[in-house]
Order: C-alpha cells, then structure tokens, then sequence
C-alpha cells in the first residue's frame, strides 16, 4: 500500500512522508545539482530520488522553462517560476458596476466560467460536461474505482465559500455577503457544486482534496453563525455524496482553523491541511489518528536558522509520533524566496529523525 494513503487512513508507516507545497526553482536547483529551468523533470525526478518521502510533483515534460527575468514583468508577483499576469481580486472588479448588478447575478444563468480569470475556469452548466473532463485524467480501465491502496485523489479549490470571494473578489463579498438577497446566490452556487461532487462520486480516486479558505491567520473571516448557516450545511451534503461513493476527504484552508474544527471532523472528514496557525497538537489529541498536515512554517525557514528548523522539525515529529494520520508539511509554502540551504536543510532533517 502507498506510504500516503496509510498515513490518509490513520496509519501510517514509520517513516513520516511529507505533503508540501513547493515552488521554489532555485531550491530545486541548489539541492539536486540539476538547473531546474534547464531540466525540470530531471531536476525534480533527482529530488525524489533524493529524498523519497517527500514526493514533489514532476513535471511531465524536460523541455526548458523560461526564467523569470525573461518573462513579460507584470508586476503582478510570482508563483514559483512563473510571474503572475493577473491579479485576480482586480479582475473581479471589472464584472460589476456596482452591488445592485452584484445582487442581481446568478450563478446557474452564467454556469459556464470558463472565460473567468479564477481557480476552476471551467463550463459547470451540465454533471456530465464536469465527469468528462476531470475523468480523463484517469485511466480508462480503472472503471469508477481507483486500484485498492492506491493515493489517486482529485481536487476542488471552490468547495463553496471561495465562489463568491472569487466571483465578486474579498472587498465585494464583504459588503454584500448580509443581504437577504445574497441566499439565492448561494442556492445557486451549491446547485453548481451539487454536480461537480456527482461528478467527483463517479471518479476512480479514493480521496478528495476540498478546499476553501474559510479563515485567515487570526480566525474567522465571517461569524460562525454565518458560517453554520451557508456553509457547512452544504459541507454535509456534498461530503455525504462523496462517503457514499467510498471516497475519503480531506479539507484543506488557509489561516487559523482551530476554531470550525469540531464543525469540519462532525462531517466525516479524515482530517485537515492548513497552516502553523493551526493547533495541531491538540487536534492530534482530540481525533485519533487523524489526517493532518500543515504544521511547518516558512517563516522558520526564511530567517535560515540553523538551531530553529531543528526545533520546528523536532516538534513536528513529536506530533507524527502523536498521529498515525499526520504527513509533514510547511503549510504556508515554500515559495520561489525562501533560501535554498534552509530548505535543504528542512528536508535533510527530515530524513535524519522524520520517524515514529
């Protein structure tokens, strides 16, 4: 069985296998030796071999990248070795005059966004358009269920609170997010998702990734009252469609989620990924054997002490050894800045003393 999906059931193995978020082409470089804008795959296929527990994504092809001063400057930032060419809370922006044009839209009416600039540009006006284009990332003789063991998932970055923060962007739902009218726009919203989990049900994985940014690094975004009455009743729906199909979820936020942990576990989910804001010591003593990742923080590694990222990998196995679902993780990224020897060095430690 794959060391991920016995950590995803609560098992896992002795050694502790990581989940990271990892965009950093100059760490990439630095620790296999490979220029990673050169080589791509060979650099990040070396950097597995390197360490197999922490299994990085690979890029499917070795054709060479542009680097970032050769790309069109957007000042818009940077994501890995990429700049970015939008902004898309600006984007969001550009739909709406104004909130009676805001209040007025309807998801289901404009059910095809794949001409938005946001996460999940995609045509939602059918479940079967949905299927098909996500079950083509499967092998057509799995049928409708992954081979046994397996760590085959998919993902959904909308589960539903980021909808409206994308659609309108942060400021505009804000503003408008009280009004009696904005429940037939979250009705809409769900009638979307409602297919896109449908979908996900039929799909040969064994897990899914539900994301939403329901916090930020000091908790709530909005009131949990709010929260119980849009959100997480739709949660239980959904998350029943897939736990009836056999697949396990796994809830993945930005921030600070100590506070709707209780909410989020009541649904049936294995167990969260999120940031160090997170209180993962008291969830790993609360719910047995868990899913959780999340715990290491970039902050440590961008001030590159040496004694620190010793202390934070210490303390991260500490709580491995506590949960047998637990992966290690630096949870807010391990973005293009962070300086390449304390990413080494993150990753040496955890192969020295990452153990149950």
């Amino acid at each position: 069985m794959d060391p991920r999906y016995q950590t995803l059931l609560g098992k896992g193995p002795k050694k502790i296998v990581h989940w990271e978020h990892f965009s950093n082409p100059d760490a990439a470089t630095y620790i296999s030796g490979i220029d990673f804008y050169q080589h791509p795959r060979l650099c990040m296929q070396k950097i597995n071999e390197m360490y197999p527990f922490l299994y990085l994504p690979v890029p499917a092809s070795d054709d060479p990248l542009p680097r970032p001063e050769e790309q069109k400057d957007t000042k818009k930032g940077r994501w890995g070795h990429q700049n970015r060419e939008y902004w898309q809370q600006e984007e969001a922006k550009k739909f709406f005059r104004d909130r009676e044009e805001m209040l007025k839209f309807s998801p289901l009416e404009n059910a095809d966004f794949s001409s938005w600039k946001i996460p999940e540009a995609a045509d939602y006006r059918d479940e079967e358009t949905i299927y098909k284009r996500y079950r083509k990332n499967y092998p057509a003789e799995w049928g409708d269920k992954a081979p046994e063991g397996t760590y085959v998932s998919a993902g959904f970055y909308n589960t539903m609170f980021m909808w409206p923060i994308l659609v309108f962007g942060y400021e505009n739902f804000l503003s408008i997010c009280l009004e009696p009218e904005f429940e037939r726009i979250m009705n809409e919203f769900a009638e979307i998702n409602r297919r896109v989990f449908r979908a996900f049900a039929r799909l040969p994985v064994s897990w899914v990734c539900c994301h939403d940014d329901i916090v930020t690094t000091a908790g709530p975004l909005v009131s949990p009252g709010w929260m119980r009455k849009h959100i997480f009743p739709r949660y239980e729906e959904f998350f029943s469609i897939l736990k009836n199909a056999g697949k396990h979820i796994v809830f993945m936020s930005d921030g600070c989620l100590n506070m709707f942990v209780d909410d989020l576990m009541a649904l049936g989910i294995r167990g969260i990924i999120s940031e160090p804001y997170t209180d993962y010591k008291s969830i790993a003593k609360k719910y047995k054997d868990c899913f959780l990742a999340g715990e290491g923080d970039v902050r440590i590694l961008m001030r590159n002490n040496q004694e620190e990222i010793r202390s934070m990998v210490v303390s991260m196995v500490e709580t491995g050894k506590m949960c047998g679902g637990y992966m290690m993780c630096i949870g807010n990224n391990i973005p293009y800045n962070v300086p390449p020897a304390a990413v080494k060095l993150y990753f040496d430690l955890s192969a020295e003393i990452g153990y149950r």
